[in-house]
């Protein structure tokens, strides 16, 4: 092999440092030893459907037209998917020049496009997706005994050990398909990511020993990985970096609310909000008939009344009621209830939180859109000056940074991205979508992602003396390609990185979109939305 790619989904150095010092990920530490290291800034949104695309890609959201989890056509949203990105893929790009590849669980890559070579899908796809070629999932999981995509690695769904097992049993199956690939189409290029190292995070925030064991594990693949490739060139690259979440938890909407900015209702044909006192759980009560109908009307009719789930739900808290009421009424019928924002009464509105900004009502854009045209830049700067001032309880700014989009993104599908970007202040406040009645409280989640990946540039044609720079996600297709001595196309928003022989920059054919295709799949829907992606 000539180059191989391992991403890490949410690797940093502070999440690497200590495993490194208990001499858990020793194959990592002896890859860092021989290597150039450094940061790996990643852009902004720093979120796995987005930062992951325009790693492959090497050009920004602008240019490929994702920004976070979901895809919106006006006020309608769908689950984001390959289908959504705009722009050619490094590995379909390679094979413009003869080059094959095999490219394994790289999130937003279902359903796959033509190639030279071998893709299954990653994060964000159905269980058991189109691969390309057909049958390589049917091939795999005859081989390897088992294959899957995500496993049971919900706890709301199994025990906690049976998850914690589960996300190990993962790591080892991603090492083993992606060698058995490896050595049955023997290509010049990998790419193989794994996203359990993100994903035990979510899962288990503050238990230190299930991190290290999966951490353990996936190190134990990436060695193995690297002794059966024998790449030439490899890079070890994250979407991300992760942190602890010491700020608070600011609700973009209700403080836009507050503001006279956004309108709310009940009526069900607001932004869908998946709450923090909604589980994906039991659902055993679905189809119930007269109990789930009539749940339903009692909770819509009390939300019609100022009486929302998250209020509900702030006083079950308090009575301690909570779990009791989630064993017995279905979690859609907790959401049929809930207030949600409206979009076409609207001013300005935050669509999703992993956006992290606020998407004026444009007129003319918007099929109900009330900002005139005229009063565009007026209201968005008039908003973007309030939120710059907004400051938490103790007087801490919750933005390090309020900006126009343009300042941000570039190419032509920027009129998809918030017309506002809010990057919280250290990324250590907790920006959400939810309605929960106020501002501010205190953050759900206790770890964030950060700005700073990691990557690893490693191999005989990589001068590990030389300084890595201030490398950025956009760098990476660039510096791939650079490792083949092709050229970087002119639409890259990167270049090749200085431990790698620079390259000319050339014209690449122009991407057309093929047809976006929806996901169609509830299970990836409540799977986001029980690691808190949605809300």
């Amino acid at each position: 092999m000539r180059t191989l790619v391992i991403g890490l989904d949410g690797v940093c150095q502070s999440v690497l440092s200590p495993l490194v010092d208990d001499d858990t990920v020793p194959n990592i530490e002896h890859i860092c030893d021989q290597s150039a290291v450094g940061p790996l800034q990643s852009q902004l949104p720093p979120w796995t459907p987005s930062a992951w695309p325009s790693m492959y890609t090497g050009v920004n959201p602008g240019k490929h037209g994702v920004y976070s989890f979901l895809h919106f056509d006006g006020y309608d949203w769908e689950i984001v998917n390959r289908s959504h990105v705009k722009e050619f893929a490094v590995w379909e790009l390679l094979s413009m020049h003869g080059i094959s590849s095999v490219v394994l669980n790289v999130p937003a890559t279902h359903p796959p496009r033509q190639f030279d070579g071998v893709l299954v899908p990653g994060y964000m796809a159905p269980e058991g997706p189109t691969c390309h070629p057909t049958g390589v999932w049917d091939e795999l999981d005859s081989e390897l005994g088992g294959y899957s995509l995500y496993g049971n690695t919900l706890r709301s769904n199994a025990s906690d050990e049976y998850v914690a097992d589960d996300l190990r049993r993962l790591s080892r199956m991603r090492g083993a398909a992606f060698r058995y690939l490896v050595t049955e189409h023997e290509p010049e290029f990998g790419f193989v990511q794994f996203q359990t190292t993100d994903t035990v995070y979510h899962q288990f925030p503050n238990d230190e020993e299930a991190i290290r064991e999966v951490y353990r594990t996936v190190d134990r693949e990436v060695g193995e990985i690297i002794d059966t490739c024998d790449p030439s060139v490899t890079l070890v690259v994250s979407d991300h970096g992760l942190g602890p979440m010491n700020g608070r938890e600011f609700r973009v909407n209700d403080y836009l609310r507050e503001q006279g900015y956004a309108v709310t209702t009940a009526a069900g044909n607001g932004m869908p909000s998946w709450k923090s006192i909604v589980r994906k759980g039991d659902e055993r009560n679905r189809g119930i008939g007269i109990f789930e109908s009539l749940v339903t009307t009692t909770l819509q009719g009390a939300a019609r009344i100022g009486l929302t789930s998250q209020r509900v739900g702030a006083l079950l808290r308090r009575l301690r009621l909570e779990d009791r009421v989630l064993e017995t009424v279905p979690v859609d019928l907790v959401r049929a209830g809930t207030e949600q924002i409206n979009f076409p009464d609207s001013t300005a509105y935050m669509r999703v939180r992993t956006e992290m900004g606020v998407r004026l009502n444009l007129e003319g854009r918007e099929s109900e859109g009330v900002v005139s045209s005229g009063d565009y830049d007026r209201v968005r700067s008039e908003l973007m000056q309030a939120l710059r001032d907004v400051v938490t309880p103790s007087g801490d700014p919750v933005f390090e940074a309020v900006h126009p989009r343009e300042d941000v993104f570039e190419g032509p599908y920027i009129e998809d991205a918030p017309d506002i970007v809010t990057v919280p202040n250290r990324f250590d406040h907790l920006l959400v979508s939810t309605l929960k009645g106020a501002p501010s409280g205190d953050p759900t989640e206790p770890w964030e992602h950060k700005r700073e990946g990691i990557l690893i540039a490693m191999g005989e044609d990589i001068d590990s003396e030389a300084e890595v720079g201030d490398p950025h996600l956009f760098d990476v297709t660039p510096t791939i390609l650079a490792t083949f001595d092709l050229p970087v196309g002119e639409r890259m928003d990167g270049s090749p990185l200085p431990v790698v022989d620079q390259t000319d920059s050339s014209t690449y054919p122009s991407f057309i979109p093929s047809e976006t295709v929806p996901t169609e799949d509830e299970d990836v829907e409540n799977r986001l939305a029980t690691l808190g992606y949605l809300e």
